[in-house]
């Protein structure tokens, strides 16, 4: 790894003094970033299994899909916006503001005495984990080569995948313990000691740039966004299942997200400084990345979302248990996601690892069909630890091939790109896999209310069947208790045959992915050579007071610095 920075400032630096970043610096940062990229990721599931006792406590039972809605919405609409800024601004202060905002959204959530003012300060937290999710990886880039930074983005997939099985654990001990509001103030000392460390350790230059900002794309995409988030988050049982196809509004609502996607594109292909430049695409290395990440997107989540009620249903354990049965697949995906960050340093080859992942994956989906709700939990333990393994070989390796492929003034822009798709997969992906469940289980819970009218209201609703109405028919009757939790992974694990496909589509795409050469020098370090080289060449120009007809052919050269070589 290159552990010094350049020994001069970046032309339009705020810092005067050399930068120097030697290992115990850039392990600090590192530490400052895991830490942001865990709790942004945490607060995705945290609030999930403590939701019911947050409704209860504030009053709006009908209500509660909104506190989750609020943040996925608010993360996906400032992801790309983070990645630009942090590109043509510098990355420094839109990271401490990230964290600033993020802290701030923390305390108000936690001091909340209404839902709406929770909603508000929800929302507020995601716009700061965006721009913690995004910069956290892109300021990995500034400051590692593409060579070395697989042992740095390794555990960062890592620390993904256990927050997302860490925060059910989490949220459902807060419920059950020191109460709900404890999933808020535990990011206010972690995001407080980050914020410090990263304000004084973290010494990047600001970059002075008089491109106009894509305001217009971002509009559209935000509206975009936001739409295709509503609607698959309201048709999705673990939202609640609000609606279904058949409504007028949502068809209404997918409808302007679609136009506001293709205003978007058309948007894209005018302004001089796109949001999302769609060249980008043109790069097979990026453009197989950021749709592997997609399918991963899809496959993981949909799993992540479904299976932890499964096994509050089925094995008639409380939220935190669930947590516990989850952790294998975390072992799982640690494993491989720190054990291949450590193996692409070594041999500066990335390729294999997700072609094996979503190979692994799509063996994992498939096994996962043969659930049912007597099984064994060693054998349960087995398969999300395959689905784990999969996983952990894909998530970070994709965002270092898609960093490694474009120039590093277009790091965050890539960084960003990638890890908007795949939120959006995870929005989609977990639609799909509830739409198809509800459907299955509604026709089991329709014979089972004929068979036993006990069960009551209990089976109305699919998508309002929860742990606690369930449980509370094992006493009252044990016979329909046993006949609910049949059906409901008797519903469940055909549906994992929807998801299969898509994983398959994955390992088809992944076999297109190729290897490039990794860059040997941070991100800071080439745009300061790039920077450098054109000012000399400028320089030279005016002396010799002759316009090089080759000069804007080799600024675009100088641009791509950093960028991979196929192999």
């Amino acid at each position: 790894m290159s552990t010094n920075a350049p020994t001069t400032p970046a032309p339009g630096s705020d810092d005067q003094a050399p930068v120097q970043m030697d290992k115990k610096v850039v392990y600090l940062i590192f530490g400052s970033l895991v830490a942001a990229m865990f709790l942004s990721s945490l607060d995705q599931s945290v609030v999930g299994t403590a939701l019911p006792t947050i409704v209860g406590d504030l009053n709006a039972v009908s209500h509660e899909g909104w506190i989750v809605t609020s943040y996925l919405v608010a993360i996906a609409i400032v992801m790309p916006v983070y990645g630009k800024v942090g590109d043509l601004f510098g990355r420094r202060w839109p990271f401490l503001i990230a964290i600033a905002i993020f802290l701030c959204g923390s305390l108000g959530s936690a001091l909340s005495t209404s839902f709406a003012e929770l909603v508000i300060f929800r929302s507020l937290q995601g716009l700061g984990a965006g721009g913690l999710m995004i910069l956290s990886q892109a300021i990995i880039a500034d400051i590692t080569s593409a060579r070395d930074r697989g042992k740095y983005m390794g555990p960062m997939g890592a620390i993904f995948g256990v927050a997302a099985v860490l925060g059910p654990l989490l949220g459902g001990w807060f419920a059950q313990g020191p109460g709900w509001r404890w999933c808020f103030w535990l990011n206010v000392p972690v995001a407080l000691t980050a914020l410090i460390i990263s304000f004084f350790a973290l010494k990047l230059p600001m970059k002075h740039v008089k491109k106009k900002f894509d305001f217009l794309g971002t509009l559209f995409l935000a509206l975009a966004t936001t739409g295709i988030v509503l609607v698959t988050s309201w048709t999705s049982i673990v939202s609640g299942g609000k609606y279904d196809w058949s409504n007028p509004w949502l068809l209404g609502l997918l409808i302007g997200s679609i136009v506001s996607l293709i205003l978007f594109i058309v948007v894209e292909l005018k302004v001089e400084e796109p949001l999302i430049p769609l060249r980008l695409f043109k790069d097979s290395v990026f453009s197989v990345s950021v749709a592997v990440a997609f399918v991963v997107g899809m496959t993981m989540f949909a799993a992540l979302a479904y299976l932890p009620t499964f096994l509050q249903m089925a094995r008639d354990v409380d939220p935190t248990d669930s947590g516990l049965l989850m952790l294998p697949m975390t072992i799982g995906l640690m494993i491989t996601a720190v054990g291949s960050g450590l193996m692409i340093t070594k041999t500066g080859k990335y390729r294999i690892y997700p072609i094996l992942g979503m190979a692994v994956t799509a063996v994992g989906i498939g096994w996962m069909t043969q659930i049912t709700a007597n099984m064994s939990m060693i054998l349960f333990g087995a398969m999300i630890f395959v689905l784990g393994f999969g996983m952990g070989l894909v998530i970070q390796t994709i965002v270092i091939a898609v960093q490694n492929a474009v120039s590093p003034s277009e790091v965050g822009t890539a960084t960003s790109t990638n890890n908007f798709l795949r939120e959006i997969g995870a929005a989609v992906g977990t639609s799909v896999f509830g739409t198809v469940f509800t459907s299955k289980l509604t026709e089991k819970l329709t014979d089972i209310k004929s068979d036993f009218p006990s069960a009551g209201a209990s089976v109305d609703d699919a998508a309002g069947l929860t742990p606690d109405k369930v449980g509370a028919l094992k006493d009252v009757d044990p016979e329909a208790y046993n006949a609910i939790v049949d059906a409901y992974a008797s519903a469940m694990a055909p549906s994992f045959w929807y998801l299969l496909p898509v994983a398959i589509i994955g390992f088809v795409l992944s076999l297109f992915l190729r290897d490039r050469t990794l860059s040997t020098t941070s991100g800071f370090e080439a745009q300061s050579q790039a920077e450098q080289t054109a000012a000399a060449k400028a320089a030279v120009s005016a002396v010799d007071g002759v316009d090089d007809p080759m000069s804007e052919l080799d600024d675009d050269r100088d641009d791509e610095v950093g960028a991979g070589t196929p192999v």
